[in-house]
């Protein structure tokens, strides 16, 4: 009996450190219930498509209660209110300010001197690639196996797997095995 209450108190300890006692703008569940309101000019052809889309709504509450309001909570962005055309000023590692602009396939970003890069999504290869001056180079591609092919500057490509040791292995090729860290 006392093996059944301490698994439960596991359960809700996790639970409360999973949620981090964030409460987000759930704009995933918000977008959804936006959509059903605007999918027809009929509110009761609204309510049946509620009906049979109701399983839709519990998963997109789940979702932005443990992942998308903790991200939101931590960061203080929410990955899915991010909205297309809107600019952010954000402040890099060199303490200047970019102009980040959300598009529907990327990013447009506008360097402290004026020049624009533009980070673009494809969605048929699964892969980012980069736009400067004209000239397009992709960075990676997401594999079918979990792990990224990095394009590296002299045209070589390397599968890595997408956490702290894929960044590094990825710096050590690009800058001939020697690590600079900077603090």
């Amino acid at each position: 009996m006392k093996i059944k209450y301490l698994s439960v108190s596991i359960c809700l300890m996790a639970c409360t450190m999973v949620a981090s006692s964030c409460v987000g703008s759930f704009a995933m569940f918000n977008k959804l219930a936006s959509w059903n309101k605007r999918a027809t000019g009929n509110k009761f052809l609204n309510e049946i498509i509620f009906l049979v889309i109701s399983p839709a709504y519990a998963f997109c509450a789940t979702a932005d209660a443990l992942v998308l309001n903790t991200i939101e909570f931590w960061t203080g962005d929410n990955p899915m209110a991010m909205k297309v055309g809107t600019t952010k000023q954000v402040m890099g590692q060199d303490g200047k300010y970019y102009a980040v602009t959300t598009k529907s396939d990327g990013y447009d970003i506008k360097l402290p001197s004026g020049e624009m890069i533009t980070f673009v999504y494809d969605k048929k290869t699964d892969s980012w690639s980069q736009i400067q001056k004209g000239k397009k180079t992709e960075i990676f591609r997401f594999n079918a196996d979990g792990t990224i092919q990095a394009s590296l500057p002299n045209g070589n490509k390397m599968n890595v797997s997408p956490d702290e040791n894929g960044v590094y292995e990825v710096r050590m090729a690009m800058n001939d095995g020697v690590f600079f860290a900077l603090r």
